[in-house]
Order: C-alpha cells, then structure tokens, then sequence
C-alpha cells in the first residue's frame, strides 16, 4: 500500500533559468513578480482558490488552482495548507477530498472547527482570488496499482475527505471492485456530498453506500443509526474476511474500526486527525534544554513537546499535529522521548523526532 506520490509535474528548468540561478534572490524575485501574477513565483508553491462551494451546514468545499512549482498528489493525500492570518502564517494539514483533475486543479474540504484559526478563516473568510500557500503531498493511504478484492471505507467526520477522493477516483474508473461505504455523522445536516455519493450508488451497483446517524434517528432508506462495532459491521457487510479496509477519523473512532475488523478483513490502512485516546503517564518535570537560543526549560511528562514548547511562547513551525507532516520534526542530542500514540521509548541519544507526538521522559537537549 505504500504507493508514492505520481511523478513531479514541474516543468524542467530552461537554460536561461539555470544560468540566472545563482544571481537570483527568491524572496526578492517573488515580491515583485507577484505584482504581475498573485502565484508566480521563483520556487515556490501556491495556489489561488478559484471556486468555493457549501459542503455541509459546517463545511466549504475550496477548488485551487496550484502554480507550476506543485509536484501533485494522488487522492488520499494531504498537503499543507497556509494563509497569512494577522500578519503570520498559519499552516495546517488538509486531505485532498478529489481525486487531482487533468488541468492540475486540487479540491480540499474544510470543516469550521470551533478554535480553529485556519479551519475557521478558510470557511469564513477566504474568497475566490485569494492565494495560499501549499506544501508537498504526503501520506501513503492511497489506492494500489490494482484493486483485486471488495473495498470497505469507514468515515466519520472530516475523515470522508481522503476517502472521497478515492470514491471519486474509482467511480472514474467504473468502480472496477465492489465498493461499501460507511460514513459517520452526528446529524444529517453534517454530512458531505451526500448527493453525489447517492447519485454515484445509483449509477455503480457495485457501490453502496450507508450514512450512520449518532445523534439523529434515521428518515431515509440508506440512512442507519449506531457507532462502529464489529456486530454493525456483519450487519453491514456480508463477508468481512474479503474487503480491504481504509478506515479515517478521530482517534477514538479509528482505535475501535481497528479493535473491530482488522483481525478479520485482508488488509486495514488508517489515519487518524485527532490523536487516539491514551493513558496519562506519570507526572513531574524534565529539564529540556534548547541548544540554540540556550534556554533551558521544565516541561511535563506526558505532554506532547510541541504543546508544552507553545505554553512557554516558543512559536515552532507545525502542521498537522498527528505525526503526518514532519513539519515540526527537530534534532535531539541527548535524552529519552516517548510516542504519544504507541507508547514506544525512544532512547537514542542523536536522532530526529516530531514534537507534536512525543513527550520527554528525561532530559532533553533539543535543537532549537
């Protein structure tokens, strides 16, 4: 399943453009050459939204338009998304919700999160025009070359994003291998593309798809009620020991679609947007010390760095905040760290980790 991202789109560099590289400073060449076209740029990438449209009562569905130095994406994939909010750069992680189209146009569906500064300025705010700055696609829960066996997608929330880019995908193939999808939501009005996910069911018999309803009883015929468990997947899916699983959501929701199916069916990928729920470590302080700027701090047990970092004003770079993206991945010279989300110690005393997923268990010197 460990696919890579397609091939870079990025035209090859002229000669000329060789030539004048060593004499060309990109911050300058970008002030300026923004003035004739808002995404040209030296290196950069950017893109302009040039359509948006409502997806849910919560939710805007943004269509951008990446300039020529984006490599592309598969669907399934998450890039980062930036905007100057106040004066700074805000940046944080968003799945493709479409499969990327053939003039290089990439769609993302963006939930208003209650304190969420981007998710928030990008559902309320941000209008055709404006230009964003986007980062290089990751993940690897993409699509294989082939699809030879029956497909189950688990969706709650936010996580039909990278799931409907990969519907959307298969639709455009002909849906060549039966497809279920489950989709949770607390209430109807919260779902997305449920008229095209019908109109799709309607069009491919081998798709079909069922909306799960948490806090609303259901009124239509592909409408259900109940949280994932393994007795409402048999009632959903015949056959379970014969599907590949692609499971998204929050944590808690991606723990228990994988406590509930993955010792039964062929293959289980997931990804998570919110961290799954763990036990509180022991308590105390550790002495962390910052190499560069020559700061040493007390920091907690059991929180992630990046938080614990931000709660002393330290504003670090960081994206997705799940362990994705790497943005705030740092050097560490000496001490002990712990995933938040497997557990697992990390004891080598020169390595690399990310901040938003690892909390100190002894001191740390860390390079920053």
């Amino acid at each position: 399943m460990n696919a890579a991202v397609r091939p870079s789109t990025r035209r090859p560099q002229s000669r000329l453009r060789r030539l004048i590289a060593p004499l060309v400073v990109p911050q300058v060449f970008d002030f300026w050459a923004s003035r004739l076209h808002p995404t040209w740029t030296w290196e950069r990438p950017l893109a302009r939204i040039v359509e948006r449209s409502p997806a849910s009562a919560d939710a805007v569905t943004l269509l951008l338009a990446p300039n020529r130095h984006w490599a592309g994406a598969r669907a399934g994939q998450h890039l980062m998304i930036g905007a100057r909010i106040d004066g700074a750069l805000v940046s944080r992680s968003y799945s493709l919700s479409d499969a990327p189209r053939g003039d290089g146009r990439i769609a993302i569906t963006v939930k208003a999160i209650e304190g969420g500064k981007l998710s928030r300025h990008l559902h309320d705010h941000a209008q055709i025009g404006d230009v964003l700055e986007i980062g290089e696609a990751f993940g690897e829960m993409v699509l294989p070359e082939r699809s030879d066996s029956a497909w189950l997608f688990l969706a709650a929330g936010s996580g039909i994003t990278p799931l409907m880019a990969m519907t959307r995908e298969l639709a455009a193939q002909g849906m060549p291998a039966p497809l279920t999808l489950l989709y949770w939501a607390r209430r109807r009005e919260e779902l997305c593309f449920v008229d095209e996910l019908r109109a799709l069911a309607a069009q491919h018999p081998n798709f079909r798809v069922r909306f799960l309803l948490t806090r609303q009883a259901p009124q239509h015929g592909d409408e259900d009620a109940g949280r994932i468990d393994a007795q409402l997947l048999a009632q959903h899916v015949d056959d379970l020991s014969a599907h590949r699983v692609y499971a998204c959501g929050p944590g808690g929701f991606v723990a228990q679609a994988r406590e509930s199916a993955s010792v039964q069916v062929r293959a289980f990928e997931a990804e998570a947007f919110t961290p799954p729920p763990r036990a509180v470590e022991e308590g105390g302080l550790v002495e962390v010390v910052l190499a560069r700027s020559g700061r040493t701090l007390a920091l907690p047990r059991g929180q992630s760095l990046l938080t614990a970092l931000e709660a002393h004003g330290l504003n670090l770079p960081s994206g997705c905040r799940m362990g994705l993206c790497n943005t705030c991945s740092c050097g560490k010279s000496s001490g002990s760290t712990r995933h938040l989300h497997t557990g697992a110690e990390q004891t080598e005393p020169v390595s690399s980790l990310r901040l938003c997923v690892n909390s100190a268990t002894s001191h740390l010197v860390l390079d920053l």
